[in-house]
């Protein structure tokens, strides 16, 4: 590695991840994209005005629409920590909508799919989001699902992760030993 490349993981592993991201791997080749990425995905997941467990209800959403694997599973596991219950995982991964007993969940859920399926917030749910929870975690919420989009392509594109993170219930990621592997 060279030194622009080791700093950016020095400065990840210093932070609350304590780790390198998967995405970072590829991001390396321009280490200025992967500190800057990381720092990104640092705020989302650890700074925002959202309940942790819905940041990774969100995330959790965004990776099944893309099918990415290892980040469904890495976060899978953050999911179940926040107290995200495993029916509510395993029906999103079956590709179904659970029905939350908390609004907040629902609206959560709700906003994430109309964003990732119609690309955009129809005004009765934004109305409701905001009222709920607020403009600044409504604009975190979408930058998360941006984020994690960034995310999941990029574990996609480079078959980060894969196959030891393959996550059953996704289905089969269909492995094409992507460039530079």
């Amino acid at each position: 590695m060279t030194q622009e490349q080791r700093a950016a993981c020095a400065e990840v592993i210093a932070g609350p991840r304590g780790k390198i991201p998967s995405p970072m791997i590829a991001w390396l080749q321009n280490p200025e994209l992967a500190r800057r990425g990381q720092q990104l995905g640092e705020v989302l997941r650890f700074h925002t005005a959202l309940e942790p467990h819905l940041v990774e209800l969100a995330i959790l959403v965004t990776a099944r629409h893309w099918m990415a694997h290892q980040v469904w599973t890495s976060h899978k596991r953050h999911a179940l920590e926040h107290g995200i219950d495993e029916w509510v995982i395993g029906t999103i991964a079956a590709g179904m909508a659970p029905v939350f007993a908390n609004q907040r969940d629902q609206i959560v859920y709700n906003l994430c799919k109309a964003l990732l399926e119609q690309r955009r917030i129809p005004d009765s749910l934004y109305t409701c989001a905001v009222a709920e929870f607020g403009q600044r975690a409504i604009v975190e919420l979408v930058a998360v699902v941006g984020y994690y989009g960034l995310v999941s392509l990029t574990a996609n594109a480079f078959e980060l992760g894969l196959p030891q993170n393959q996550a059953v219930e996704l289905g089969d990621p269909q492995f094409t030993s992507a460039p530079g592997q």
